[in-house]
């Protein structure tokens, strides 16, 4: 197998690379004056089954079609197979309409992929599971929460005064599967939206006070949901407040609102490339999903059972 690196996440790929011990395929992806993305494939990938490696994060317009002149460079050159490893996938927020003449993005962005010539997805902790659905080609949905349950076990001891605590409803799925394996109680945050980006606590359904609670999501974007929720269950009694995030968006003043905020500590995946102000010494810390995209990716290609990671 082959696997190729696009520009959005260069330090990951390399990683993942390190893991499966293969060099990352030698390519050019480039811009012309215009800002057009022009690739070039430097190597031979006939008949070989090649893994491209491209978060659709920040900027998300210009690594998505990088990721699919990718895609399409590696299907004229008879590649075998092409799987579509996208760490984060972007647009996963637009699954549904949710009013009047408005798009489905994230299903528009499954058929580009598909039709560009993708044999295969992989990707990490999909805003909503449906997604998969999107796909008319197989697409695997691997699960942060091993690798966050593992950290949080080595950074708070005493795991028996911990509430895992969703920032609302509908995460309620992905923070149980954090409780149930690190056998914690769970909590969560009534939220209401009152605008895109804009939610304000309604309520919080469980007893946390005096407990040390860990809120679980799967992304962090302008940092309102999460630095909101932290304050509402201080306000409510809790000890103290950390957070585990699978993808850091992090636009705005994302950064600087998370360390003004009450929150301990703020733990993500680099699933998306740490922008340079979240490594100024604050309250962000960055746990590496190398080697779980990595087993993933040798998974795959010799045809094993991806799941079985996660039992």
């Amino acid at each position: 197998m082959k696997l190729l690196a696009g520009n959005s996440n260069r330090t990951l790929a390399e990683a993942v690379a390190s893991h499966l011990d293969l060099p990352l395929t030698k390519a050019q992806v480039k811009r012309f004056a215009d800002n057009e993305v022009w690739v070039t494939i430097d190597e031979n990938v006939r008949g070989e089954d090649v893994f491209v490696i491209q978060s659709t994060s920040y900027p998300a317009n210009d690594n998505l079609m990088e990721l699919l002149i990718c895609i399409d460079a590696l299907k004229r050159a008879s590649a075998r197979r092409i799987t579509a490893v996208m760490p984060y996938f972007g647009y996963a927020r637009q699954d549904r309409k949710t009013g009047g003449r408005t798009p489905i993005s994230a299903k528009l962005v499954a058929n580009l992929i598909t039709r560009a010539g993708a044999d295969r997805v992989l990707t990490m902790d999909l805003h909503s599971g449906q997604i998969q659905g999107f796909f008319d080609i197989p697409t695997d949905n691997l699960l942060s929460a091993p690798i966050l349950a593992a950290d949080i076990k080595d950074n708070h001891k005493k795991t028996s005064e911990l509430m895992i605590v969703s920032p609302d409803v509908g995460g309620v799925v992905r923070a149980l599967a954090v409780a149930t394996r690190l056998n914690a109680e769970l909590a969560i945050v009534d939220k209401r939206r009152s605008g895109p980006g804009k939610s304000e606590v309604a309520n919080i359904i469980g007893d946390v006070a005096g407990r040390r609670c860990i809120l679980f999501d799967d992304m962090i974007d302008g940092g309102g949901t999460l630095t909101n929720a932290a304050q509402a269950l201080i306000d409510n009694g809790a000890a103290d407040v950390s957070a585990y995030v699978t993808h850091g968006v992090l636009s705005g003043a994302a950064v600087e609102r998370v360390n003004a905020s009450i929150l301990k500590e703020l733990v993500m995946t680099d699933s998306i490339s740490p922008p340079d102000r979240a490594s100024d010494g604050g309250k962000i810390r960055y746990v590496s999903c190398d080697k779980l995209i990595g087993e993933a990716i040798r998974r795959i290609a010799n045809e094993e059972s991806v799941s079985k990671l996660f039992d």
